[in-house]
């Protein structure tokens, strides 16, 4: 914050309005929002942090640490030559939709949440400025509803069509809480989540693969779960997607449905009813078997929805073996990034050392690890 504050203070005068937002990582219910299933997310300690001053003209003036570079613009709708910069335009332009008008402000923002971990950096870009807009303004806007606003951002003006759970579990996020949303509602249940009371940290380890099979195998992974609904709906035509479909519904269907479809299908439903079992078992403090549905996303993941890759595998195995691991999976949309580990204390450093030096054994590179703590969502500071 000192940072930001010091460049505030040489690019513009007067005293701003400090604000925060998280990235967030989930815990499991992975490619089920697209199906109008369930997603157990949580805000983590590390954010993305805005120095902000209304100044009373039209003009926009924003410093990105980060990048270090100013942007200075009118809201239109013309996209802006900086990337990052159509995040906020972004946002401006879709509050401005809703009827809710931002006028001109000064801001510097930046953040320590790690870029390309798979961690939301841009859903929290969004959502400290929607947030901050909101409150210095007076726009009267939930939290729900700027959480639209932020996803709508992202689709219109940076071109990529993200869920809703990223800038929801940004705004929403609250300490020692997970968010199960509703995907197709948008309701919310706080479910209680401390694992350190119990003597456990999460541990991300970043394969840092990125793999461009993503994008395109999520498209093929959403006709095929169409296809699936599509199949079933001939003889439950109240089936609206696979939210609506039991296991046994699906099976009365299955000689009319491809085997592949069948799988990815059999995933989604699988994985509901872990998010839900998950979610009872943290009820009755019971961390043990959270950590087994989170193995058992792994595996649906990997053998039936087929979006995992050899380097994810490769330490979700390695935490199965280790005592002292509860639980682990892939998190995000898969062939790369971070897998998500519940480790006790005792066994956090040997854990850690150990995936190391194993995972460069034998691909080369030393995975990056972020231990993470689930915190407060989006506030003024």
């Amino acid at each position: 914050m000192e940072k930001i504050l010091k460049k505030f203070g040489e690019l513009f005068s007067g005293q701003p309005s400090l604000y925060a937002s998280p990235g967030r990582v989930n815990l499991i219910g992975e490619h089920t929002d697209y199906n109008e299933g369930f997603v157990l997310p949580g805000a983590i300690d590390k954010a993305m942090y805005l120095a902000i001053k209304p100044n009373h003209t039209d003009t926009i003036n924003v410093f990105s640490l980060d990048y270090n570079q100013m942007v200075s613009f009118v809201p239109l709708r013309e996209k802006l030559d900086e990337h990052w910069a159509n995040y906020i335009l972004g946002v401006v332009m879709e509050l401005r939709e809703t009827g809710a008008l931002a006028g001109g402000f000064d801001g510097v923002f930046g953040g320590d949440i790690p870029l390309g971990a798979g961690l939301s950096s841009s859903a929290a870009l969004e959502s400290v400025f929607a947030f901050a807009l909101n409150d210095l303004f007076g726009l009267n806007k939930s939290l729900a509803q700027l959480a639209r606003i932020g996803q709508l951002a992202e689709h219109h003006y940076a071109g990529v069509r993200c869920g809703i759970m990223d800038q929801f579990a940004s705004l929403h996020g609250q300490q020692g809480k997970l968010i199960k949303l509703d995907c197709r509602s948008l309701e919310v249940e706080m479910i209680p989540f401390d694992p350190q009371k119990a003597g456990y940290r999460l541990v991300l380890i970043d394969t840092m693969v990125k793999h461009s099979l993503a994008s395109s195998e999520y498209n093929v992974r959403r006709q095929q779960c169409e296809a699936g609904v599509a199949v079933v709906k001939q003889k439950y035509p109240q089936v609206h997607s696979l939210r609506d479909i039991s296991l046994e519904m699906l099976h009365d269907s299955k000689h009319l449905m491809e085997t592949l479809v069948l799988k990815r299908c059999e995933y989604v439903i699988e994985e509901n009813q872990r998010l839900h079992q998950a979610c009872q078992a943290m009820q009755n403090n019971d961390l043990e078997t959270f950590g087994k549905m989170m193995f058992g996303s792994h595996e649906g993941l990997r053998t039936k929805y087929e979006v995992s890759c050899k380097e994810l595998d490769f330490l979700a195995d390695l935490a199965a073996e280790y005592p002292g691991i509860l639980g682990a999976r892939m998190m995000g949309g898969g062939f790369g990034g971070c897998t998500i580990n519940l480790v006790s204390e005792q066994a956090h450093d040997g854990f850690i050392d150990q995936a190391k030096t194993k995972f460069l054994e034998k691909f080369g590179q030393e995975p990056k690890v972020y231990d993470v703590v689930i915190s407060d969502g989006a506030r003024k500071l």
